[in-house]
This record gives C-alpha cells, structure tokens and sequence, in this order.
C-alpha cells in the first residue's frame, strides 16, 4: 500500500456532487472508506420528458442540496468543522446543476474555515474503483462509459490520467437513452434496456459495430443508433410486428460487444496488467460479465464499483477530491462551473 494511503488514514472529505439529475452528497474517511453516501434523484422529475431538463434539474438541486450535505453529515456522526476540506464537482456537466453544487461548497467552505478542492466528474468515476477494491492503485486502465461520456483513460497516478480513446459522437449512455425511447421504453434508457434484454434474442438483429480509421481505440455509436431507428421504421413501413426485447437485447450487444472490444484490445497492446470500468453504463449486467469473462481470459485482474456507485454520487467525488487534496491541489472563490472540463484539466484548481 503508497505512503499516500497509510499516512492518511484519518482524513476526513465531505464530498458533493450535481454535475446532472442527482444531488449527492458524501464523507469519505481515508480517501477509500464511505462513512455516508446520500443520493436524491430527479429521475421522477424528468421522466415526463424523456429526459433531463436542465432548468428543472438545477431548481432541483437548490431545493435539495442543503438537505443533502447535512443528511451526509449527520449520517457519517460528523460535523462541518470536522472535515479536512470539501471536494465538489466543478465540470464535465449541465452548466446551472455544476453551479448549484460549487456555490454550495465554497459557502460552506468559507463559513468553516475548511478548503474546497474542485474535482473533474469523470475522473471521480474512475476513482470509484477506490471504493470497492482497496488494494487498487494506479497504473491501471479504466473505461468510463455514461450517459455523457465514453473514454478509455489510462490512470497512470494518483491525478495523473492518459486518455486513450473516446468517442467521436453519441456516448453510450447517450444511445441507450435515444433506443430506449425509440422503442417506447422510456427514461431512464440504460436500466430499462438492460432489464427488456433478458428477454430477447441478443443475436435477433444484426446492428453494426462502428471502427474510427484515425484511432482504432475510439468509439462511435451514432451509425448504431440510426441503424435501430432505421430497422423500426422499416418495420412500420412494412406492417411488421416490432419485439422490442429482440431489438433492445442486439442493440445492447453492439454496444457491449464495441466497449469491450475495443477496451481489450488497447489493454493486450499496451501490456495492461488491471482493467477497470465506471460510470452510469458499467452497471449494465452483460457488459460486467463480458468484461469479466475477456479479462479473465487475458489474464488481466477486472474491478468494478458496485452498482449504487455507478451513477452519478458524492462517494466519488469525496474518494477524488481526498487524493486532490493530498496532492495539494485546492480552489479559491473564484472555483466556477465548467461544463466542458477535459479528463486532467485543472481550470481553476492550483497546488499550494
């Protein structure tokens, strides 16, 4: 174990995330041990509309987020002035959701007297794997697949990542969503495909897996997407009868069959000892049990957090924020929401 982890076993994290739909909150103890983790989810909230609403998700947020953070609090036995600093997700996401979270911290953070550390979304979806496997420590590759992202990061250090592919149009949780609601499941998409697919046929409908010439690693699901919408409407011309488990169990073996593909593929070639996924679709079932059964098979040791810390949640961020802070990294009041933050981008973050 790094000197990183045994000298800190006592720090103590509040971390908040509301980069999207789900207010969170959480306090992390010793960068990897969850004291607390409190979700509030709006999926109820946007379902109506088949999808997340910004404006609604960040009223959302306002109305909760205070409830949140004290509920993590008081579930952890902790106070405010107990924690050695407050992590907060500041980008990748939704501009007014990301705003509603920072400007909580930082209020916090100067009432307190306690630092505030911004932290990259997707990065604390990789270090979810923390939580779960507390043997685990870099290098190793992860692929994070969610509603809004799709790369495939080589996790080379503690805040250090390499990104080796992502995709070049629609996410996969994108897709799931988009297919869902094409074939009247509804939203969420990625559950709701996952549990119709069980009872079809995953070899029913021959759906095209996309290679990207310029990076044989990089994903890209939007031809994907349309060949379901085309197979649809080619059977409604037709008067054909539409088994929508049949379609949702082959369009989720395309996307499985690309992530794993390519994954594996950038794992054998650069020697890659330790495979791990994140993010909302490595929750997916059969994605789990392809990674398991091709990692196995390579001899390549495969994590995953549970499910619950999957989707979006402040566990994460807390586990993210915790390292941050460890490497010095800290926010001023000036720390501002940045929708569009790359994997290893530290806009408005610097080392002390």
């Amino acid at each position: 174990m790094s000197d990183i982890l045994t000298e800190n076993k006592e720090l103590l994290v509040l971390g908040i995330e509301s980069s999207c739909d789900e207010t969170a909150a959480s306090v992390i103890k010793g960068c990897r041990e969850v004291l607390s983790n409190v979700i509030y989810s709006q999926i109820d909230l946007h379902t109506v509309y088949g999808g997340v609403v910004p404006e609604i998700a960040s009223r959302g947020h306002i109305e909760k987020i205070n409830q949140v953070v004290k509920k993590a609090l008081s579930e952890a036995g902790k106070e405010l002035k107990d924690m050695d600093a407050i992590a907060v997700t500041y980008g990748p996401g939704l501009v007014g959701a990301l705003l509603v979270g920072v400007a909580h911290a930082k209020a916090l953070g100067w009432a307190a007297g306690v630092p505030v550390v911004g932290v990259n979304h997707i990065e604390g979806h990789i270090c979810a794997n923390f939580i779960d496997n507390p043997s685990l420590e870099p290098p190793f590759m992860c692929l994070v697949a969610s509603g809004g992202h799709s790369h495939l990061v080589n996790v080379t250090g503690y805040g250090e990542y390499e990104i080796i592919a992502r995709t070049r149009d629609d996410a996969a949780g994108e897709a799931f969503d988009k297919v869902a609601r094409a074939i009247g499941l509804g939203y969420p998409g990625g559950p709701k495909i996952d549990k119709e697919s069980k009872n079809g046929n995953p070899d029913a409908i021959d759906f095209p897996r996309a290679k990207v010439r310029e990076n044989e690693y990089d994903f890209s699901f939007s031809g994907l997407k349309s060949a379901v919408l085309n197979y649809l409407n080619s059977c409604n011309m037709k008067g054909e009868t539409i088994n929508s488990a049949d379609v949702a169990a082959s369009f989720q073996k395309a996307v499985v069959d690309t992530l794993v593909g390519h994954s594996m593929q950038a794992a054998k070639d650069r020697g890659v000892k330790k495979f791990a996924i994140a993010g909302g679709v490595a929750s997916n079932t059969s994605l789990r049990e392809a990674f398991e059964k091709e990692c196995a098979a390579a001899g390549i040791e495969f994590m995953r957090p549970q499910p619950i810390y999957c989707t979006d949640n402040g566990a994460m961020i807390g586990v993210a924020g915790s390292y941050e802070y460890l490497l010095g990294y800290r926010s001023g009041l000036d720390l501002n929401a940045v929708p569009n933050l790359s994997i290893g981008d530290r806009k408005g973050v610097f080392k002390i």
